[in-house]
């Protein structure tokens, strides 16, 4: 279906990627992934064209329609509903119900067999293009993507941006091209709605490139990922899981090359050093100097995994209790979104408030930074310092204020470097810390945000979606700081990974109560897919029953736990093992290189025989690794 053929893209003479070779057909569902600013955004535009690649050739099969998703449709507004905005993915067949109409009001003023006959082959093709369940399909796709029905008919415009960006999304699902394109789509997305999207997009019967950092949603619903990497165009097999596995073997390979490439530098350099001012062997000196220069450099390895943590300070210790809640009820005129809602949160809880949109959850953190009016009673614990982080709070930025000097007025005692790694791990490096608020964009100043929130020395955090706007490298740094952080938090998040890697109990609301399941989030959906089907059980002994098997089910699943953990730590073990063996093997390497100038070979023959049999150690190691490995995954 399409076809690139060594794609280049520069931007002012630099290349941003180069040499892309890439072959969409019929059934990929390919996730394109790369740190922020690698250019995954940029190759979409220049697939439809809309950017011209510096060099290269792209190929389309005649007929086949790509359909494009990107943030600039944001600004898209409509005064028809959003069903009608919806319903235009239909032009087909919409043109020819015109017709239909058309041909029925000419009947009614003169009759003749012609236009009779017209009207029924009308008719008929309207009938084979489905065009009597047009409504009921944009109605589907619209709900399955998070709108009541009783919405269905109110203006695009009344919606904010989010929810007219659903609207557009169900527009090209719809519309269903030979190829969709989308980016980013789970910005705009609950968690409801990213489950259906998945599901419909596995069953989707053209090929879909996506743009995502949501780990989870690519782990389902893609059969490849393909990755732009250091300027580079690398295509991996499978979904992200699968893609991790394959990415360690080939940054291992990636950095078995430097290694060597390295060793092979410093023996020609020394080589130079010793023997450049000697007069039997200064042409031969010169020469590897020229070959030296013109030596095309292998790149040192660079993990999207986390390589850096930060650290959250919390110089005070709250107390045991850190909120009480007592009957806090919320309401929005006539809408009720809390009833006498009682809660705690105690010191050590890091808790995920999930769910649907519109359901409370970023009304029940407002409540409790008492941004908002509320009935009922809620009490902050002993020394507790709370820092809350939400889009609202990029109003409270300095603008005439650079990055690093707006950080550096929030009172910690951080030094300038230990801000600038801060900002690294927020996609701000180098210069870019100096840029003005001012000119940054609604997604860096989320950023800027989100930094100043989490090195307050706040002990309880309360983050409302703290994953927009951050790659898949810098989630996976919040993630692991954020399970180091000796304080307590509530976030609002969507991201399936995100919340897994990082919460130990999760709140959800249901029937304007707010509810606690006390494990992590893998757990609760074991328990919550259990409890769905059971609480439409029509008779009481069978929800009691029902009610016992989740209980044993659940101390099943805490042993699943027990013995799960047992081999991650196993695997940990096995990890620093083949790490100090790669070093042995690496020292002994070395040694062989300067005995090789000395031209002991006796010696060189003992450091072979050691490395192999190391060598045959780190096999075994990395086969009992790899069981490990494969056991866990199946848990």
């Amino acid at each position: 279906m399409l076809t690139l053929n060594d794609i280049t893209y520069e931007i002012g003479g630099v290349p941003l990627f180069s040499n892309v070779n890439w072959q969409i057909v019929p059934g990929d569902r390919i996730g394109l992934i790369g740190k922020n600013g690698a250019g995954k955004s940029t190759l979409l535009k220049v697939i439809t064209k809309e950017y011209s690649a510096t060099s290269g050739e792209i190929a389309l099969t005649k007929g086949i329609e790509i359909g494009f998703l990107n943030q600039d449709l944001l600004s898209f507004q409509s005064d028809d509903s959003i069903l009608k905005v919806a319903m235009t993915a239909f032009e087909k067949e919409l043109a020819i119900e015109q017709e239909i109409e058309d041909i029925l009001t000419d009947l009614e003023e003169s009759y003749t067999d012609e236009k009779a006959i017209k009207l029924a082959e009308k008719q008929d093709e309207f009938n084979t293009l489905d065009g009597y369940t047009l409504q009921s399909k944009a109605e589907k796709v619209l709900e399955g993507l998070g709108f009541e029905t009783e919405r269905l008919d109110l203006p695009l415009s009344s919606f904010s941006g989010g929810w007219r960006m659903r609207v557009i999304l169900a527009k090209m699902l719809l519309k269903k091209p030979e190829i969709l394109l989308l980016d980013e789509p789970t910005n705009h997305l609950d968690l409801p709605a990213i489950e259906w999207l998945e599901n419909y997009l596995i069953g989707y019967p053209g090929a879909v490139i996506i743009v995502s950092h949501d780990r989870f949603f690519l782990d389902k619903m893609v059969n490849g990922i393909g990755e732009i990497w250091n300027g580079k165009f690398y295509h991996y097999p499978g979904n992200y899981s699968n893609y991790i596995i394959k990415k360690s073997d080939s940054l291992d390979h990636h950095q078995k090359v430097y290694d060597n490439q390295q060793i092979f530098i410093k023996q020609q350099e020394r080589f130079i050093e010793r023997f450049k001012a000697k007069a039997s062997k200064s042409t031969q000196a010169q020469s590897r100097v020229k070959m030296l220069d013109k030596l095309e450099r292998v790149n040192a390895v660079e993990s999207d995994e986390a390589s850096m943590k930060l650290r959250f300070n919390t110089p005070q210790k709250s107390g045991k209790e850190v909120v009480i809640g007592n009957k806090v009820s919320k309401n929005y005129d006539s809408l009720q979104i809390l009833k006498n809602v009682d809660f705690s949160i105690l010191r050590g809880d890091k808790i995920a408030l999930i769910g649907a949109n519109g359901k409370g959850k970023s009304t029940m953190l407002k409540i409790m930074t008492k941004q908002i009016s509320f009935d009922g009673d809620l009490q902050l614990g002993y020394n507790v310092i709370k820092s809350f982080y939400a889009q609202h709070q990029l109003e409270s930025l300095n603008v005439d204020n650079e990055i690093l000097q707006e950080l550096q007025q929030c009172g910690t005692e951080k030094t300038d470097l230990e801000l600038r790694t801060v900002l690294g791990c927020f996609l701000f490096v180098g210069d870019e810390v100096f840029k003005k608020i001012k000119v940054l964009s609604g997604g860096e100043k989320a950023r800027v945000a989100l930094a100043k929130t989490l090195i307050s020395g706040a002990n309880f955090l309360l983050l409302d979606e703290p994953t927009n706007h951050l790659d898949i490298k810098s989630i996976n740094i919040l993630a692991e700081s954020l399970k180091s952080y000796e304080g307590s938090f509530v976030m609002v998040s969507h991201d399936r990974y995100f919340i897994t890697e990082v919460a130990n109990k999760i709140w959800f609301i249901e029937n304007q109560q707010l509810k606690e399941y006390p494990g992590n989030f893998e757990e609760f959906n074991d328990w919550f897919a259990k409890r769905t089907p059971e609480i439409k059980v029509q008779k009481q002994e069978k929800i009691i029953i029902e009610t016992r098997q989740d209980t044993t089910s659940f101390e099943q699943l805490k042993d699943k736990e027990r013995e799960k953990k047992k081999k991650e730590k196993l695997l940990s073990d096995f990890e620093q093992k083949i790490e100090s063996l790669k070093k042995q093997i690496s020292d002994l390497e070395n040694q062989m290189v300067e005995l090789g100038e000395t031209r002991d070979f006796e010696k060189i023959n003992i450091c072979q025989k050691n490395k192999l049999q190391l060598e045959q150690n780190l096999l075994n190691i990395n086969k009992e690794y790899e069981n490990i490995f494969e056991e866990i995954l199946n848990f």
